[in-house]
């Protein structure tokens, strides 16, 4: 069996990409969070310099023996993903190295680099995806429906799973937005009679997870808490449409990947990024804006993580010269 790195500072949305890879992969990989020191963090990852000096002494140790494949996301990864390529190449024992989103810097420092198409990075080593990389399956999905219906008991259907992300640097979200998107669901609830099935984020804000408690008084709906296991795949799996705010690309490829009809709720702010992946699906009929008439229920994108699969598997047999 392959070892297997995953490098991450450890946010759920760059962790979740990679993991979904190695899961698509077949292997059970091991988790090294790194955290880069100041002025390091800033730098990154354009200059670049030994580990033991750019990252936190909490960081996971980058150290041989050098693993068969590693998976990185993010741009405090990137300083590591080039040293563990670099040095394990020193060492005759070449190393894999499979970058997640643009790493900003050459593609050419990676074996293979997979990213959505709306960052626009292009490469002979780039494969591109629609979105980004999930660990939804027909497979989880089908597991944790059965516990998640338990958890909510006798609700009517259907069920709208609402997915709430938050501000971040590209959007805004405050109580306005948040009291426009539940005056929305309300209203959809209403008119279909069926229960809101609410996940809020870390991002979402006291304030307006606050708002979103008082206001569903009375509707009937279930909303996590954030305590006990979360049921967000529950959530997926049970849904008859999802509702996801527009700041999230990992939210809204997750809840397309279900192939229910998934609306997307605008927010203020944006990039051309964003609107360049937002417009992509709403081409192919995988989205619509909410509130409106929800789309047709679509095969998702899963294609994506099967050609993600294949290119991972054919850079190992380049470097390697066995399969993976």
């Amino acid at each position: 069996m392959a070892i297997c790195w995953i490098v991450t500072d450890g946010k759920p949305g760059m962790e979740s990409q990679c993991l979904g890879l190695a899961e698509a992969l077949g292997i059970d990989p091991i988790l090294k969070r790194v955290n880069l020191r100041q002025p390091w963090s800033m730098l990154s990852p354009f200059v670049r310099v030994p580990p033991s000096c750019s990252y936190t002494r909490e960081s996971g140790s980058l150290e041989p023996p050098w693993p068969d494949l590693l998976i990185a996301s993010g741009r405090q990864s990137v300083q590591a993903s080039i040293f563990v390529h670099k040095q394990s190449r020193h060492a005759g024992q070449p190393c894999v190295t499979v970058q997640i989103q643009n790493p900003v810097v050459s593609p050419r420092h990676f074996d293979l680099v997979i990213t959505p198409a709306h960052d626009q990075l292009r490469g002979p080593n780039v494969l591109t995806t629609l979105g980004a990389l999930h660990r939804v399956t027909p497979r989880k999905l089908a597991q944790a429906a059965p516990d998640f219906l338990l958890r909510i008991g006798a609700q009517p259907r259907p069920y709208i799973s609402v997915l709430i992300g938050g501000a971040n640097g590209a959007f805004r979200f405050s109580a306005r937005e948040m009291e426009e998107l539940l005056q929305a669901l309300i209203g959809a609830a209403r008119a279909c009679g069926g229960t809101l099935l609410i996940t809020p984020s870390r991002r979402t804000g006291d304030a307006q997870i606050e708002l979103l408690h008082k206001t569903l008084e009375g509707i009937p709906a279930f909303v996590w808490d954030g305590t006990g296991e979360n049921p967000y795949f529950g959530m997926l799996a049970v849904a008859d449409q999802v509702v996801v705010t527009a700041d999230s690309v990992n939210m809204v490829s997750e809840a397309v990947a279900t192939g229910k009809p998934v609306q997307v709720f605008g927010l203020p702010g944006g990039s051309a990024k964003f609107s360049r992946f937002h417009a992509a699906l709403r081409a192919k009929g995988l989205t619509t804006p909410f509130p409106g008439p929800p789309p047709r229920p679509v095969s998702g994108i899963a294609s994506d993580m099967e050609r993600a699969v294949a290119g991972v598997r054919a850079a190992f047999r380049a470097v390697r010269g066995t399969s993976l």
